[in-house]
């Protein structure tokens, strides 16, 4: 077992529930009857009490196994089952009886798939609008390895209020804690598809806490802006599990403070960075500007 397992968590990293939660019965009952995954589940995620209270919550397509194993998630690894047809009009009317304004989709990686799951995404957004007016729609996506020209090419099929994908980690540590996946290719995903799709806004995120340095993180921000991000969340990793990376150091308010500070000196245009901060956390008062850190 890890002994970083039982580190202590500062006061500030402690999660508070809310005083208002009679909502997430609710939110449990319209995911479970409408069988969708959500990554607030299959991520432990430590905001899904806060989530699903203002009844809203991050849904997880294409299944809940991920063809890759990254040492600081929680979601499940292993062969997913082929994508299924009627997820997307399950998804659409759970968000319908939910009545959300802003939806967060996002995917497992899908390396058995020759498009990387891009025309699921399509064909989830498209349905979701039939169902949802007045609806923005955000899409966290895997990097697509191997066939990214072939995803962002079927995107403009249909496109997102919102594309994200999370360079989470720096490049000292990129390869260790994200096998599989490679720093420049994620960069590359993210330029790609502001140069095809200029007007949609990017984000992207960054978790602290497995040893990187400030000037690192500084230097990855500088990265992700000069790749078409515009919209980026900051938070501290948390252990999933004792099977999980162990955390190294808790980052302190000042220093998230420090960081917001400098990413908005880079020229982002918008920022939250905090210890509890997730790329798709209360994504609907991010989308509009609102500070949620």
């Amino acid at each position: 077992m890890s002994k970083n397992y039982f580190l202590n968590k500062p006061d500030w990293v402690k999660i508070r529930i809310p005083q208002k939660y009679r909502n997430i019965k609710n939110t449990e009952n319209i995911i479970n009857h409408y069988r969708v995954n959500t990554i607030c589940q299959a991520a432990n995620c430590p905001n899904i009490i806060s989530c699903f209270s203002y009844g809203v919550a991050t849904f997880l397509i294409l299944g809940n196994l991920c063809t890759r194993n990254c040492r600081f998630c929680n979601v499940k690894h292993g062969l997913p089952n082929t994508p299924d047809d009627s997820e997307p009009s399950r998804l659409a009317k759970a968000i319908y009886q939910m009545k959300l304004k802003h939806v967060v989709l996002t995917s497992v990686n899908r390396d058995d798939l020759h498009d990387g799951g891009a025309s699921h995404f399509v064909k989830c957004i498209n349905t979701i609008k039939k169902y949802n007016n007045n609806i923005n729609i955000e899409i966290l996506v895997p990097d697509f390895r191997n066939c990214v020209k072939i995803a962002l090419n079927l995107f403009q099929e249909s496109l997102p209020d919102i594309f994200s994908h999370n360079i989470e980690s720096v490049p000292r540590l990129y390869s260790f804690i994200k096998p599989g996946f490679k720093y420049i290719n994620s960069l590359k995903l993210l330029r790609l598809f502001k140069i095809k799709y200029p007007n949609v806004p990017i984000k992207s995120s960054i978790i602290v806490g497995l040893g990187e340095t400030l000037e690192e993180i500084i230097n990855t921000m500088y990265d992700l802006y000069n790749n078409g991000v515009s919209l980026l969340t900051i938070g501290q990793y948390l252990q999933p599990t004792n099977k999980h990376l162990s955390v190294k150091r808790f980052f302190s308010k000042k220093e998230f403070s420090f960081l917001k500070k400098e990413a908005l000196i880079i020229g982002f245009s918008y920022v939250a960075s905090g210890p509890l901060i997730r790329s798709s956390y209360r994504a609907d008062l991010q989308s509009c500007g609102v500070s949620i850190d």
